[in-house]
C-alpha cells in the first residue's frame, strides 16, 4: 500500500517500467479462476501482450484469440499443459511454445504463476511452421555473450526462419554489464527472475529488481549493469526473422 504515491513505475512513449506495487490483476478471455497482471500490450505501443497468470488451484488457461502464438514459462507451481494428444507436467523454469492456432491448455495442479507472451504469428514464405516446443530453463546449455564468461545466455527457442519470436535468459554476475548501449529495430518485453541492477532505457536510469517488468519499443537505447552480491537474471522477449515491411503490406 503506497501511503505517499511514489512508486518507481514510468511509463514513456518508448519504453516502461512496472513495479509491482502497481500491478493490477483482472480476467482474461480463455482464463479461468485466474487472475492475469497484463504488463505490456498494444494499448501501451507494444507489438505483443506480456502479461502474468496467477492461476489457483484446477484453473485453467486457453487461447482464446485466432492465429495467435504463445510462450508460457512457470514462475511458481505446478501446471499441466495438453497440446495434442501431449501431455506435460510444467515445473518452476520448465516453458513451452505453442504455434498459433494450436489447441491447448494450461491446468494448475496447485497455485501457479505463469509468465504468458501471446503474438500474432507472421508466416514467412518459403518457411516450415514452427513446432510445439517443451524445455526445463536450467538444463539448457549456456554461452557466454560476445565471449564474456560473466554474462551467460540460455536460447529457449529455435533459432529457425519459422520462428518470429526468441525468448532467452540472461544470467550476470555481480558487476557484469553489457558491453555497449545498444540501439535496435527489435522490441524487447523483460521480467527481472533475480537479483537487481541498473538498466539504461533512452536517457533515463532506473533501478530494477526481481519481480519488475520492462519494456523497450523499436530504437529505445539500452544498457544493463548488475549490482548486489547474488547475480542478475531476466527473461526477455524480441522479435526476430522478420522485415517490419511486412506488417505495412
Amino acid at each position: 500500500m503506497s501511503l505517499t504515491g511514489a512508486t518507481r513505475t514510468k511509463v514513456l512513449p518508448n519504453h516502461a517500467l512496472l513495479t509491482p506495487d502497481t500491478f493490477v490483476r483482472a480476467s482474461l478471455p480463455g482464463w479461468t479462476n485466474a487472475a492475469c497482471v497484463v504488463h505490456i500490450s498494444p494499448e501501451m505501443g507494444a507489438w505483443f501482450k506480456l502479461y502474468t497468470a496467477e492461476m489457483s488451484q484446477g484453473g485453467t488457461g486457453e487461447m482464446a484469440l485466432m492465429s495467435v502464438q504463445r510462450f508460457a514459462y512457470v514462475l511458481q507451481g505446478e501446471v499441466g499443459l495438453e497440446v495434442g494428444a501431449q501431455q506435460h507436467l510444467l515445473q518452476p523454469d520448465d516453458y513451452a511454445y505453442l504455434p498459433s492456432d494450436a489447441p491447448h491448455r494450461f491446468t494448475a495442479k496447485s497455485a501457479a504463476r505463469l509468465l504468458v507472451i501471446d503474438k500474432p504469428y507472421q508466416p514467412l514464405i518459403g518457411a516450415d511452421l514452427p513446432h510445439v516446443v517443451v524445455g526445463s530453463e536450467p538444463r539448457l546449455i549456456p554461452t557466454a555473450l560476445m565471449g564474456d564468461e560473466a554474462l551467460q545466455v540460455r536460447q529457449m527457442l529455435p533459432d529457425k526462419p519459422s520462428f518470429d519470436m526468441a525468448v532467452n535468459t540472461m544470467a550476470y554476475v555481480p558487476g557484469a554489464h553489457l558491453p555497449f548501449v545498444e540501439t535496435h529495430v527489435m522490441e524487447h518485453g523483460l521480467l527481472m527472475l533475480e537479483g537487481g541492477g541498473i538498466y539504461r532505457l533512452a536517457d533515463q536510469w532506473y533501478p530494477v529488481q526481481a519481480g519488475d517488468v520492462i519494456w523497450m519499443a523499436s530504437y529505445c537505447p539500452q544498457w544493463f549493469g548488475a549490482l548486489g552480491k547474488t547475480q542478475a537474471k531476466y527473461l526477455i522477449y524480441k522479435d526476430v526473422n522478420r522485415h517490419s515491411l511486412e506488417v505495412l503490406l
